[in-house]
């Protein structure tokens, strides 16, 4: 069971990934049809700096649940190295606590941001108004989804550590060694 909802995280996330990867493939075409029509005098598709902040932001989010599942957060391993098997396995828990803590405490402060704007119907000041809650609602979504992976996470590793399977734990949630990266 604990095998399988890993596997299932990995691939949802995995599918983030490459939908992120579109969505940064467009905003860059957009963004050179753009520069190039301007270069050539044939006017402008018009709001490709408003919209490729919202990517950026959007993808920033949602992007931060795959590097973790992808063990690509920094993290200083100068003690953990020096360690036993049992202080390197404390040592990762405790770091995907925190971290599950610090996204659930940011994701809960993310709500009021998106919440005053869905009250105030707040849009954009800029020439294409765009309703801010669509592209603070996924910049939300984003951390939601950094929250749940986080939280998953913390939870297969316990379960990996009470299952006495160190190998695992290591592997979902250890520092990917020199090799591997």
């Amino acid at each position: 069971m604990i095998d399988q909802t890993y596997g299932a995280l990995r691939r949802a996330n995995q599918i983030v990934a490459l939908i992120l990867g579109v969505v940064l493939l467009l905003t860059v075409a957009f963004i050179l049809t753009d520069v190039v029509m301007r270069g050539f005098s044939l006017g402008s598709l018009g709001g490709s700096d408003e919209i490729s902040g919202y990517v950026m932001a959007a993808v920033a989010s949602w992007g931060l649940g795959c590097a973790l599942i992808q063990r690509a957060h920094v993290r200083i391993d100068i003690i953990r190295h020096r360690l036993a098997d049992t202080g390197r396995a404390a040592m990762d828990i405790f770091a995907m606590i925190v971290t599950t803590g610090t996204v659930l405490l940011i994701a809960y402060h993310c709500w009021p941001v998106l919440e005053k704007t869905l009250e105030r119907g707040s849009r954009a000041n800029t020439s294409l108004e765009t309703p801010l809650w669509i592209p603070q609602g996924i910049w939300f979504a984003g951390w939601l989804w950094f929250a749940l992976t986080a939280t998953v996470l913390s939870l297969i590793a316990i379960a990996y550590l009470a299952a006495h399977r160190r190998d695992a734990l290591e592997g979902a949630i250890g520092i990917g060694s020199e090799v591997e990266e």
